[in-house]
C-alpha cells in the first residue's frame, strides 16, 4: 500500500478504502497465532473460516483484543460454574412447622443429600455454619467447642490462613449489611448462607478474572494460551468449591511482577499469596535455584525479604493477638489423616491399613524435601537454564502428588502455571478434563448406599489416572527443559530461540553456576525489556 506523501498525497488503495486509514499502522510482528502453531485451535477455526492469513494485521483491533476476549471466555465459563453450584443455594420452607407464619424463615434445601446428587457441594456454604460466621464470630478470636475424632471436646477456632480467613469474615459482614439493606430499603435479598455465597462468589470471580489477565501478560507473545485458564474444565467444576482462586491470582501477579522486572512486588505478591495459602512460597524455591545459577542473587534477596515482610505484615498482628486462633491451621495440618484423593489413602486402602499420623507427616515431609532436591539438581544441572514457569510447575504439582491432602480445588493452582510451562493445549485440556471428572465418584463417597452411582473402586481408579496424567505434563516439563528447540515458548516467532519471556531479570542472562556444559552452541537469547 502506497503511504501519504510529504505533500499530503495518498496511494490508490488508499483511496479506495471502505474507512479511513488509521494513522498507527504497526502489526505486532512476534505474537504467536494459535491457529497456526497449536492443532486444536487450527482445527477449530474451520467454522468461522479458517486461521489467520499470512498476512493478517495482528494487533490492530481497537475493540476486540485479546484481553477483553479473554474476559469474556472467562465470564462465561465463571457464570456456568455458578449455576453449577445453584442446586445448592434452593430454598425451602422451615421445618419447624413455622411455615405460613409471621417471623417465619426459609431454609437451605439440602434434603436427601442434595449437595452430592446434583454435583454442587461447596465449602463456602458449608463453613458459613461450620466457622460461626453465621453468627458473627470473629475469626481467630472467637472459639467453639465440638467433638473430635476420638469423641472428645475441643476447642476449635477459624481453619485458614489469615488473608482466607479475614476474607470470609469480610464476606460476612457484607451479608448482614446486605440483610439491613433488604429489610430497610427493600433490595433483593435471600437467606443469609445465600448472600454469602454470592457474595464471596463475586470475589473469587473477580480473582480468576485477575489470574487470566496477568497470565496472559506473563506469557507476552503467547498471550492468547490463557485460552485454556479461561475455559479449563477445572473452573467450571471448582471455581467456588473454596477460596483458592484467591491465591492463583497472588501466583499470576507475583510471576507478572517478576517478568516486568520487579522483584520487590513479585516478593510482596507471594508473600500475600503464602498468606491466603501456603503452596505460593514454593515460588521463592523455583527462584532461589534459578537465580543462583544466573547469578542473581541480590534480586532473589529483594524478593524473598519483601514476601517475609509481607507475610508478616499480615500475619504479626494476628499471630500476637490470637495466637491459638493462629495457630489452628496449622495444628489441623498436622492432626488430619490422608485424604481421599491422595496416593497415600490408595496405598492404605489396597494394603488394608490404617496411617500413623505421625509416620504420615514424617513420609510427606520426607517427599516433599526429595522432591524440592530433584528440582533444584534439574533447574542447576541441565544443559539449559529452565524456565521459572517450569520449575514453579514441577514444585506444585510435585507438592500435590505428595502430600496428605489434595482437595479436588486444589487443582486449581497447577492451571496458570501449566498454561505457561506446557505449550499444548491437547495434553492440558485432557489433564483438566479427567481432573474435574474425580469430581464424580468424589460426591458419590458421601452417598448413602442406596444412592451411590458408582463403586468405590472408581474414585480410586479416577486418583490414579489423574496423579498418572499429572507425572505425563512432569515429564513432558523435565523433556523439554533438556530439549529446549521442543519447547514451544521458546521459539520466537519467524524463527531462533527465546531464553525465558517470563524470566524478568533472568530472561537472556548468562549462566554464572552451571553443571554441565550446554548441549547445543545455538544462542538463546532473551527477548529484552518486558514489552
Amino acid at each position: 500500500m502506497t503511504e501519504s506523501g510529504a505533500d499530503g498525497d495518498v496511494g490508490e488503495d488508499a483511496r479506495d478504502s471502505p474507512a479511513t486509514l488509521a494513522t498507527d499502522r504497526r502489526t505486532d510482528e512476534e505474537r504467536v497465532r494459535p491457529s497456526h502453531t497449536d492443532a486444536l485451535v487450527a482445527e477449530a477455526t474451520g467454522p468461522i473460516g479458517g486461521r489467520s492469513g499470512r498476512h493478517a494485521a495482528v494487533g490492530r483491533s481497537r475493540h476486540l483484543t485479546p484481553i477483553r476476549v479473554l474476559f469474556g471466555l472467562g465470564l462465561v465459563m465463571l457464570a456456568l460454574s455458578w449455576f453449577g453450584k445453584a442446586g445448592c443455594l434452593q430454598q425451602a420452607a422451615p421445618d419447624d412447622g413455622s411455615a405460613g407464619k409471621p417471623g417465619a424463615v426459609a431454609r437451605l434445601d439440602w434434603d436427601d443429600q442434595r449437595a452430592f446428587t446434583d454435583l454442587c457441594y461447596s465449602d463456602v456454604i458449608s463453613l458459613y455454619g461450620a466457622e460461626h460466621l453465621n453468627k458473627g464470630a470473629m475469626p481467630y478470636r472467637d472459639s467453639w467447642r465440638e467433638t473430635g475424632p476420638d469423641g472428645e471436646q475441643i476447642t476449635r477456632y477459624m481453619e485458614y490462613p489469615v488473608i482466607t480467613g479475614m476474607y470470609m469474615y469480610g464476606a460476612a459482614w457484607l451479608t448482614t449489611r446486605w440483610e439491613w439493606l433488604h429489610e430497610h430499603w427493600g433490595v433483593p435479598g435471600a437467606i443469609d448462607v445465600v448472600m454469602f455465597f454470592n457474595i464471596v462468589a463475586l470475589g473469587l470471580a473477580l480473582s480468576w478474572l485477575l489470574t487470566i489477565w496477568a497470565t496472559a501478560l506473563t506469557a507476552r507473545t503467547r498471550i492468547w494460551s490463557a485460552w485454556l485458564i479461561a475455559l479449563s474444565p477445572l473452573v467450571l467444576v471448582h471455581a467456588f468449591t473454596n477460596f483458592d482462586a484467591l491465591a492463583t491470582a497472588f501466583v499470576a501477579l507475583a510471576l507478572l511482577s517478576w517478568a516486568r522486572r520487579k522483584p520487590w512486588l513479585a516478593g510482596i505478591f507471594i508473600g500475600l499469596g503464602a498468606a491466603t495459602k501456603l503452596y505460593p512460597a514454593l515460588l521463592l524455591i523455583a527462584l532461589v535455584v534459578l537465580c543462583l545459577r544466573a547469578g542473581k542473587l541480590r534480586e532473589f534477596a529483594v524478593t524473598a525479604g519483601t514476601a517475609v515482610l509481607a507475610w508478616l505484615a499480615v500475619n504479626l498482628p494476628v499471630m500476637i493477638a490470637y495466637t491459638d486462633g493462629w495457630r489452628e491451621f496449622f495444628r489441623l495440618n498436622a492432626d488430619r489423616g490422608a485424604d481421599p484423593d491422595t496416593l497415600y489413602r490408595v496405598v492404605a486402602d489396597l494394603g488394608g491399613f490404617t496411617w500413623n499420623i505421625g509416620h504420615l507427616n514424617a513420609l510427606s515431609a520426607l517427599a516433599m524435601v526429595l522432591i524440592v532436591a530433584m528440582v533444584a539438581v534439574v533447574g542447576l544441572v541441565a544443559p539449559t537454564r529452565p524456565r521459572l514457569a517450569q520449575l514453579a510447575f514441577l514444585l506444585v504439582a510435585g507438592f500435590l502428588l505428595v502430600n496428605k491432602v489434595w482437595s479436588p480445588q486444589y487443582s486449581l493452582w497447577l492451571v496458570p502455571l501449566a498454561v505457561l510451562a506446557v505449550p499444548h493445549a491437547r495434553l492440558l485440556l485432557a489433564w483438566m478434563v479427567v481432573d474435574a471428572l474425580v469430581w464424580i465418584p468424589r460426591m458419590g463417597l458421601f452417598l448413602d448406599p442406596s444412592r451411590r452411582w458408582l463403586p468405590e473402586e472408581w474414585f480410586t481408579a479416577a486418583v490414579l489416572i489423574r496423579a498418572a496424567m499429572v507425572l505425563v505434563l512432569c515429564v513432558v516439563v523435565i523433556w523439554q527443559i533438556w530439549h529446549p528447540r521442543e519447547d514451544l515458548v521458546r521459539r520466537r516467532w519467524g524463527g531462533g530461540l527465546l531464553d525465558d519471556p517470563a524470566g524478568g531479570v533472568l530472561d537472556g542472562t548468562p549462566d554464572r553456576l552451571a553443571m554441565r556444559p550446554p548441549v547445543s552452541s545455538t544462542r538463546i537469547v532473551g527477548e529484552g525489556s518486558y514489552r
